[in-house]
């Protein structure tokens, strides 16, 4: 099969290749997935599941991505709950070989049914924003109507359903982001708009909730702006300034099955937009992880037309 490998941390997205690797096979409980569509976080290359695995022991030549949706074509021993031809998406194992290929072997707990009228290349673009946004704001923040989210990277992948999500369950939604974000943050929902480059956080006054994807001085500042008994959610490693009287709690999304059908669900109903930047082939997607063009939206790769 066709794959994009990697195998030098120290050369980034410029050191992956494109290059025929052996199709996998599936282990007990797992399936095998013919990849249509595939997305890819570049921050990938910075995990250490990227290179090694559980034990700490080199595994490259690694396939990066862990993003999918497509048809299972085989079971392993022990699966149930999934059937040869069902259209699938979810989120792959990070210490495992992942979706820039043609096919993957995944545990079948980590997939959902994919709707018939949900296309590809969206079901690939929800696993990991939609539950991370998902995750982040009910299991970990906890948030309940009335409540008011700052939401870092509003018109991004993952702010961009977290503004969504949080408007749906009734919060008061702040978005942030540069200046040309403004428009594109309150088409997604957000109730009004900071500008990180011009506008003086602390004017936010007091939230809630705050969903950090940026960590830092950003980080620092929006711990601050927590109301007693706040929380500040990040996606980007521990907050360096804790909440005098809230909590701080950072996570790594986990695959769910019942949530990747909630947000699906929403996806169909028009509850939830996805947010698709650049769409590319899979023989052109090196030189796309590699461009300097400023994206907002997820990267999704077409494995098969």
């Amino acid at each position: 099969m066709k794959a994009i490998v990697v195998k030098d941390q120290a050369a980034g997205t410029a050191g992956m290749k494109l290059a025929d690797r052996p199709e996998p096979v599936a282990g007990i409980n797992d399936v095998i997935v013919q990849i249509h569509a595939s997305g890819f976080v570049p921050t990938e290359l910075a995990w250490p599941s990227t290179w090694t695995d559980r034990l700490d022991r080199d595994r490259t030549p690694s396939i990066p991505g862990h993003e999918l949706a497509g048809v299972v074509t085989s079971l392993g021993y022990g699966t149930t709950g999934l059937a040869i031809g069902q259209r699938v998406f979810g989120l792959a194992d990070w210490y495992r070989d992942g979706t820039l290929a043609e096919y993957v072997a995944i545990e079948a707990r980590n997939l959902a049914p994919l709707p018939g009228d949900v296309d590809f290349t969206v079901g690939a673009s929800l696993p990991i924003s939609g539950l991370t946004a998902w995750q982040g704001l009910f299991l970990h923040g906890r948030l309940k109507a009335g409540q008011t989210v700052l939401a870092h990277g509003a018109a991004g992948a993952v702010g961009s359903m977290v503004t969504q999500l949080a408007r749906e369950a009734g919060a008061y939604v702040i978005g942030t982001g540069r200046a040309a974000d403004h428009q594109k943050a309150l088409d997604f929902g957000a109730n009004e708009f900071f500008d990180l480059d011009n506008d003086n956080l602390e004017d936010v006054g007091g939230v809630d909730l705050v969903f950090d994807v940026i960590g830092g001085d950003i980080g620092k500042k929006s711990s601050r702006l927590l109301r007693a008994g706040g929380t500040i959610v990040s996606i980007v490693g521990p907050v360096e300034s804790l909440p005098v009287n809230g909590l701080a709690i950072d996570f790594v999304v986990d695959a769910d099955r019942a949530q990747l059908i909630e947000i699906v669900q929403r996806i169909r109903d028009g509850r939830l937009r996805t947010n698709i930047g650049k769409v590319s082939t899979l023989d052109e997607a090196i030189a796309v992880f590699n461009s300097t063009e400023r994206r907002t939206g997820k990267t999704v790769i077409r494995v098969r037309e």
